[in-house]
């Protein structure tokens, strides 16, 4: 125990160093190698959508290249303060579904839970930017509790989503306390933790961290790795801790504009992603209607032309699946392409993926429809 208090404590001294000196207020943007016009730029979108970022992530981006697809996701740019009409301030319908705050039930056997609206990275793109601050609103015991009554009041509830914010933003003793929590409801089985800290912040996974999320409970890290050069040395040996704690580890993309939205990029994305971190490609989103972020978003066509020739390219392990967050809060709908030509009966034309059309008839034995369940 002596061991491990004195390793996280060296380690939390590492990955707090790295967020004190990277950006954590607008007037941070003047250490950044930018021009006049664009700092200035970047300043007037930060006013709106507040901007935050480690040493450790901002020493990724390559700074004479305008289009740097790190630089993308964190600096702020001009084209954020043009909203198009139709654009959301709660794209997925959070509040709607929230029956008391900090906890979202849009599907019947699990929940979002949101301990913090802080992160350790503000991404640009993000649907729920409106929602996020870099002062107050963070954990506190109190906050939780009718998010908490909730849970244990609804037996339906098989698994529980920490969010917000990023949890694994937390101190360690929140998280250990929020665990212990969620561990104490019976009929939880699943914690999950959606997060950027092991692309953003590496240094933050360390033997603490580790250990405040391990006890009964499974638990599966949702990383948010959008492009391959966010993957380095530091997030390898983040990723192989939390893999090694007996966490299943997947991954939700976003398709971004200018930052991966070519099949190369993404080949490359999800092949490292499962090769080398031993992260399963989960999800890749079309971009949310969030505000100012038209600029990043590709259409629909763009993303069934670019997930079906991945198809083609990648192992099925590798693959994501493409999917759509309906604003009216219907859910993840896939947008896959369709392979399927023509059917009539039980006599099928489908295409492969080496794009030629083949012919398919089923064959079924008696009985062997299905039939819906009546308490369905």
């Amino acid at each position: 125990m002596t061991d491990l208090k004195a390793a996280t404590r060296a380690a939390d001294i590492s990955w707090q160093d790295d967020v004190r000196a990277g950006v954590r207020h607008v007037h941070d943007l003047a250490s950044l190698p930018l021009s006049p016009a664009e700092r200035e730029a970047a300043q007037a979108a930060a006013a709106l959508h507040k901007v935050r970022a480690p040493k450790a992530y901002l020493d990724l981006i390559d700074w004479n290249d305008p289009a740097d697809p790190i630089r993308a996701q964190v600096i702020p740019s001009p084209e954020e303060l043009d909203e198009a009409e139709g654009e959301l301030g709660d794209p997925i319908a959070d509040h709607e579904f929230s029956p008391v705050p900090r906890l979202t039930h849009r599907h019947a056997d699990r929940v979002l839970l949101f301990p913090t609206y802080q992160c350790a990275v503000y991404c640009r793109f993000c649907f729920r930017k409106e929602s996020l601050t870099s002062i107050g609103r963070g954990y506190t015991r109190e906050a939780l509790e009718p998010a908490l009554a909730y849970i244990s009041g609804h037996p339906e509830i098989r698994e529980v989503i920490l969010t917000g914010g990023d949890p694994l933003s937390l101190p360690d003793k929140a998280l250990a306390e929020i665990r212990a929590r969620i561990e104490d409801i019976a009929h939880v089985r699943l914690l999950r933790l959606h997060t950027r800290v092991p692309v953003a912040l590496p240094s933050r996974i360390t033997p603490g961290l580790v250990a405040a999320l391990q006890g009964r409970l499974m638990v599966t890290v949702v990383t948010h790795f959008n492009h391959a050069r966010e993957i380095t040395d530091a997030t390898e040996v983040a990723c192989r801790a939390l893999r090694q704690a007996g966490f299943v580890m997947l991954n939700q993309s976003i398709l971004l504009k200018g930052v991966n939205d070519t099949v190369d990029a993404l080949e490359e994305l999800c092949r490292e992603l499962m090769y080398r971190l031993g992260i399963k490609p989960y999800y890749l989103h079309h971009g949310d209607l969030a505000r100012g972020m038209a600029h990043r978003r590709t259409t629909i066509a763009q993303g069934q032309a670019l997930v079906e020739a991945l198809r083609a390219r990648l192992s099925g392990i590798c693959n994501p699946v493409y999917v759509l967050d309906l604003p009216d809060g219907g859910g993840k709908v896939p947008l896959g392409p369709c392979h399927v030509e023509e059917q009539d009966g039980q006599s099928w034309r489908i295409r492969g993926l080496d794009g030629q059309v083949k012919e398919y008839t089923e064959i079924v034995g008696e009985g062997s429809s299905c039939k819906p369940n009546a308490s369905s």
